[in-house]
């Protein structure tokens, strides 16, 4: 029970990655606020998690909406007075080809995926700050490289590596860690929604030949929650089954 003792927020924790990630925060001893922006998706994660014996709340989240996420923050607070880990998985994709993608499109993708990041570390850098520590773990993608019909969403997960970098400079001298994962082809309910033809693509690209499985990327962000993982900073680590080389 690494984190035993330890508060995480896990954004888009409804299902997915998220769920998992939320699951495994809470196996390890964390007492976790599960966010989401379909409650019902939360509260099956907390339940999901009750019954393994953890801790778990749900409350309700719009990342892309700054008061929305301070109002997160300051519950977390007034509830546990302290916040340990915070992990930004929430994320949306609008695809499109490029001469075909509109403003909206762009928008709504940055948004929620960079914006809303950004809303999340910023909120989690006044507090770990002053508490002098903190683990910030920021969901990028192997997308970020860039993809075929997805400018949009490439362009935000780029933006996320960056904004990694720039608080784990910041943040540091705070005994305070933010790294990214770049999780690659995994397998949650976005991607069981392809053709059969494009999955055995995808699965194709992977030299480990499958597809990842939330739990995959959940045991690599443990580790980064963890006092084992308090000189690893400003990271971008791929969880693809060797897919980005």
């Amino acid at each position: 029970m690494r984190l035993g003792g330890k508060v995480a927020i896990v954004t888009g924790a409804g299902r997915g990655i998220g769920r998992g990630i939320a699951v495994k925060l809470a196996q390890e001893g964390a007492k976790v606020v599960v966010c989401d922006m379909v409650a019902e998706n939360g509260e099956g994660t907390v339940r999901a998690i009750a019954e393994q014996g953890g801790e778990a709340w749900f409350q309700g989240c719009n990342v892309a909406d700054d008061k929305d996420v301070s109002a997160l923050f300051r519950a977390v607070m007034e509830r546990y007075s302290a916040i340990d880990i915070v992990v930004n998985n929430a994320g949306i994709n609008r695809d499109g080809m490029l001469h075909k993608l509109t403003l909206e499109q762009w928008d709504q993708v940055i948004r929620v995926n960079l914006t809303g990041t950004f809303h999340c570390v910023q909120e989690a850098a006044k507090i770990m700050r002053n508490q002098n520590f903190g683990r910030i773990i920021n969901i990028a993608s192997a997308s970020w490289l860039g993809n075929i019909g997805q400018a949009n969403y490439a362009a935000s997960k780029a933006g996320v590596v960056g904004l990694t970098k720039t608080a784990a400079r910041e943040l540091a001298k705070y005994n305070v860690t933010v790294n990214a994962i770049c999780p690659g082809f995994i397998d949650t309910d976005m991607t069981r929604g392809v053709p059969e033809k494009v999955w055995d693509v995808m699965v194709g690209k992977i030299p480990m030949g499958r597809a990842g499985q939330p739990e995959d990327v959940a045991n690599v962000i443990a580790f980064l929650a963890s006092d084992e993982a308090g000189y690893v900073t400003a990271e971008v680590i791929n969880v693809g089954g060797g897919m980005v080389l």
